[in-house]
């Protein structure tokens, strides 16, 4: 580890920590409806849909329009892919996916993972990437913030039956903050040097002779929203390993902002909402000191090196920079391995396959922990307030009180529907895993043996049931089993939970908010931030502790012994 390594890490989690604040405060803002610039736009958009904005929805109604939404975005976006060879704006005559491959594709950006068991610059047309990818990473990315605005209005009120209007919030959400944003960091890039053009790949001739084929395309602005959604799913198979996505150090930092500054500005955006911003900083500060102690983790890892590069005296750079490109270094490939895994983003900047055992390890279990440190755009900060119940759950035991949060009696339905929804990644990634670690269709699919091979399987699940969409690699995932396991567990991963924490949004905003008392459990300070922080590593990493042993621990051990995979 260098110091100029700690500089670059510091620089990006102040940039972020910096914009956090302001975005924070704008987005409570338009969760209340006072930002209202593209009013005549949004009026457009409510009479073509008939849409009532200022009628309220109950929970059951909020669900119900949610799933309503995203399954015609399956569909629809099903068959585009189907039928690309068939329509327009395909310079290169791909034709249509497979039903199989379709199918976990469609699932996979509809639900926010953006999971890739293809090459896009390979499988998919302009057409496919523009209107079916880019458009459902804005609105899987709108979907996630507008069901935290609502869960978080259930803590802002008391006696009340609704959440808010789902379209309305889904609207505004597009127009007055994802759009914004998108266009300004997709100038940047395109400022970078990422490509934005319709033209069809280029031939070049190298020095050497022969030829080479550029992939191009309208990459620029879906790259944009891939990072600013949280999404993850790269222009082009490599992701942003590929010079054309993250050309410079400039494009690599600007990028690692945009996959942290929404989810962070959200923490902070509660507080406003819920009329605490102390509750916003102490949801902020769990995140940070994960976001910090992973990174940290990951840093000390990879410069560690690999020690039998090391015994061998082939490790002169002074760390392990297998997979990783050499304009990125080490210490920005663990910050951004750390980040895109720690907010449900899923994009790499180098491949997770060629870390060390534990420096791979730290990504998978930041998955695992539920992804909410920070978490994806919206499903980090839901995802958080379930473990925060949890918490005060666990603190009025303690005590022997009625546990409360901001105002709210937290009661036997509100815990069993919490558990529900923190149960739902564990049952996914480890059920899935234990069937695919002893089935022939599935380990057909494996490349390495070991417990290298069992680390693929389980951090492949874990992508999907979380919602991330990062690969390990060394996983043939373009098959009919896994295409269509992942799929499931991917809706599973984002719908089984959003189901269970709009139930406890609607049953917490029902309840009268009660003024503090003297026996109080302040949920703002130092003593609440390392309460939550323990209850978030026991009850979302503990039940995963025995596979990764299995997995990334054995392999640390078996390296040290000389032995590989």
């Amino acid at each position: 580890m260098t110091w100029i390594g700690w500089a670059q890490i510091a620089l990006v989690l102040a940039l972020v920590t910096a914009t956090a604040v302001p975005l924070g405060r704008y987005i409570a803002a338009l969760a209340a409806g006072r930002v209202r610039v593209l009013a005549p736009v949004e009026a457009l958009f409510y009479r073509a849909a008939g849409v009532d904005p200022a009628q309220g929805m109950g929970w059951r109604g909020y669900v119900l329009a949610m799933l309503a939404f995203n399954a015609a975005g399956f569909v629809l976006l099903y068959a585009l892919l189907r039928l690309q060879g068939a329509l327009p704006l395909n310079p290169q005559g791909l034709p249509g996916l497979d039903p199989w491959l379709a199918f976990n594709t469609a699932i996979s950006f509809v639900t926010n993972t953006n999971w890739q068991a293809y090459s896009g610059e390979a499988a998919l047309s302009y057409l496919s990437q523009m209107a079916g990818l880019a458009v459902q990473n804005f609105l899987s990315a709108a979907t996630g913030i507008a069901l935290a605005l609502a869960v978080s209005r259930a803590f802002a009120a008391g006696g009340v039956a609704g959440l808010g209007n789902f379209w309305a919030d889904l609207t505004r959400v597009t127009l007055y903050l994802l759009l914004p944003l998108s266009l300004l960091l997709g100038l940047l890039l395109v400022a970078q040097g990422v490509p934005q053009t319709l033209a069809a790949y280029v031939t070049a001739h190298p020095l050497e002779g022969g030829e080479q084929t550029l992939a191009l395309g309208p990459a620029a602005f879906q790259i944009a929203i891939k990072q600013l959604g949280t999404n993850g799913g790269g222009f082009w198979g490599a992701n942003s390993a590929h010079p054309f996505e993250d050309p410079t150090a400039l494009a690599n930092l600007l990028q690692l902002w945009a996959i942290l500054a929404i989810p962070f500005a959200l923490a902070l955006a509660f507080g406003h909402i819920v009329g605490d911003a102390r509750q916003g900083r102490a949801l902020f500060a769990v995140m940070m000191l994960f976001v910090i102690a992973g990174t940290a983790a990951t840093y000390a890892a990879e410069a560690a090196g690999n020690p039998l590069h090391i015994a061998a005296g082939l490790d002169p750079l002074g760390g392990n920079m297998e997979g990783k490109e050499v304009r990125h270094g080490i210490a920005l490939s663990a910050l951004w391995a750390v980040a895109t895994t720690g907010a449900s983003n899923g994009s790499v900047n180098a491949m997770l396959d060629s870390f060390t055992p534990l420096g791979g390890l730290v990504p998978m279990l930041l998955i695992q922990l539920g992804e909410v440190l920070p978490g994806g755009v919206g499903s980090g900060l839901y995802g958080m307030l379930v473990f925060v119940l949890l918490a005060v759950f666990v603190a009025g035991l303690m005590v022997g009180r009625t546990p409360e949060y901001l105002g709210k009696k937290v009661q036997a339905r509100e815990i069993k529907l919490a558990m529900l929804a923190v149960l739902v990644v564990p049952l996914c990634v480890l059920g899935f895993s234990a069937v695919a670690a002893v089935l022939p269709a599935a380990l057909a699919s494996v490349q390495d043996g070991g417990p290298h091979g069992l680390s693929e399987l389980l951090y492949a699940y874990s992508s999907a049931a979380g919602n991330n969409g990062s690969a390990f690699g060394g996983l043939t995932a373009n098959t009919p089993y896994l295409n269509t396991t992942l799929g499931i567990a991917m809706l599973l991963g984002r719908f089984a939970i959003i189901v269970p924490v709009l139930a406890i949004a609607g049953s917490l905003a029902a309840k009268p908010k009660l003024p503090p008392s003297a026996g109080s459990f302040p949920t703002h300070g130092p003593l609440f931030v390392g309460l939550l922080c323990g209850v978030i590593l026991i009850l979302g990493g503990l039940q995963f502790l025995p596979a990764l042993f299995l997995g990334p621990v054995a392999e640390h051990f078996a390296l040290l012994a000389g032995q590989t995979f």
